[in-house]
């Protein structure tokens, strides 16, 4: 079975050939000392090549085709710059010639290969790079992931409202015959989800909450829960338009945990897995929730809402309760949740939280590994009394503007039970500026890391 595609396209990569050219990763260093063949050399010098990161030079064969190709190198160990070759390669099947790049200069490869071409019509790339049929297999299956996750991402709200993201989310499950059920609109409020209910309820598109399960019973317990706010205007207490403008994004964890998600089903790792998203438009009309509202979530505890836009916790906290009350090896939630994750630690480092030590620090060396950013932020203590409330057991939003990404974790982990394993990761879900391996638009931020560590787990 091929890996699941939300907008299908063809392969970055090819089975090796004696077809293929090589693509010579070059240092400046390599040019002083001489290292290339004289007639590549020759040609290099002509051209004005100083081996300069990211610029590519092909090379001529004797018969006036292109043979090969140098590519300016920094040396880097991530070997994400091959992400550029993607979009600067002549049309073909290619390898890198030597292991400077590694596994992860064929993962940058891939990566760099991806467009958003659902409204917009581009010339297909062409460029293919040769790798073995084993590397392929594992190369596509988490291209798969991510591009699910920036296709999501990157879809506007008119095609990916609360409608569409379930029928996305119910065509990813049939694809891998996992069992995939939703509850919908009033439904959420008999089944007592009160607070998903109360964020989605002035939107055309009704609240829900998606629910997805898959493998073997009694395999090591995964549950993955992302939030899916299609859209946020904000509710009442409305947002600028500037800080509107991106709100599209604000599904990213739903995103992120069904990329995850894909890779693990695709890869049949032996877990028991659920995925659930609450799934809602933050809209306004006159059954919006109000600043001052008070309500009790599924959990009991009551929450009283002095920010409607902080939304996210709250349909969370519900999706958390729900997760907690079915003991799991590893609960992870995800989520586009604090404009303070950002100030933090800026749009490319996504902060993590967790009270399990010996997670916190495998999750750490696997990403120093993958190249896929994060860092651990503290779950401090001293904070929960922000989290009070004169009239309620927690407010929504403290007052203050302090540690606004450690007050949300702090209020998420009091929908979660204290002998849980439980990471929160607060991703941004988008990039800002172009890299040789990510465009600007959506991106997928922590998966590879955690598609790994599942990976370990489903071994132990």
């Amino acid at each position: 079975m091929t890996p699941f595609q939300y907008i299908e396209r063809s392969s970055p990569y090819s089975e090796p050939s004696g077809a293929s050219r090589p693509v010579r990763l070059v240092t400046p260093a390599d040019l002083d000392g001489g290292t290339l063949e004289a007639a590549a050399m020759s040609w290099a010098r002509g051209a004005g090549f100083t081996a300069e990161p990211g610029r590519l030079l092909p090379v001529p064969g004797t018969d006036g085709d292109i043979a090969s190709a140098l590519f300016g190198w920094s040396g880097d160990a991530d070997g994400f710059s091959a992400g550029k070759l993607a979009r600067l390669l002549p049309p073909g099947d290619w390898h890198l010639e030597g292991h400077r790049a590694g596994r992860l200069g064929h993962l940058g490869f891939g990566l760099g290969s991806y467009g958003f071409t659902r409204y917009k019509a581009e010339k297909q790339r062409q460029a293919r790079l040769a790798v073995s049929e084993v590397e392929r297999t594992e190369l596509e299956r988490q291209l798969a992931g991510i591009f699910l996750a920036r296709d999501l991402i990157n879809t506007p709200t008119n095609d990916m409202g609360p409608d569409h993201l379930e029928a996305a989310f119910r065509a990813l499950g049939e694809h891998y015959g996992a069992t995939v059920s939703s509850i919908v609109g009033d439904d959420l409020l008999a089944q007592n989800f009160p607070l998903i209910h109360a964020v989605g309820r002035a939107s055309a598109q009704v609240p829900r909450l998606l629910e997805m399960r898959w493998g073997r019973a009694g395999a090591p317990k995964v549950t993955l829960v992302g939030k899916g706010v299609c859209f946020d205007t904000g509710g009442l207490d409305i947002k600028g338009a500037a800080n509107m403008l991106l709100m599209k994004k604000d599904m990213g964890g739903a995103a992120n945990v069904m990329g995850l998600a894909l890779m693990v089903m695709d890869a049949g790792l032996d877990i028991e897995l659920r995925v659930l998203v609450p799934c809602v438009e933050n809209a306004i009309a006159g059954n919006a929730f109000r600043p001052g509202d008070i309500y009790r979530s599924r959990k009991g505890l009551t929450v009283q809402i002095d920010n409607t836009d902080a939304e996210g916790r709250l349909i969370l906290a519900d999706a958390l309760a729900y997760a907690d009350q079915t003991p799991c090896d590893l609960l992870v939630d995800m989520a586009t949740l604090t404009g303070a994750a950002r100030v933090a630690l800026g749009p490319d480092v996504a902060p993590f939280f967790t009270d399990d030590d010996e997670l916190a620090g495998r999750l750490a060396d696997i990403s120093a590994e993958e190249n896929d950013p994060m860092w651990r932020l503290p779950l401090w203590a001293g904070y929960e009394k922000d989290l009070k409330s004169r009239v309620a057991d927690l407010t929504n939003a403290p007052s203050g503007g302090m540690a606004g990404s450690i007050t949300a974790a702090l209020f998420l982990k009091r929908f979660v039970g204290r002998k849980t394993c439980w990471v929160h990761f607060d991703i941004y879900g988008w990039t800002l500026s172009e890299k040789p391996h990510s465009s600007v638009g959506g991106e997928a931020f922590g998966i590879r890391t955690l598609y790994r560590h599942i990976r370990d787990l489903a071994k132990q």
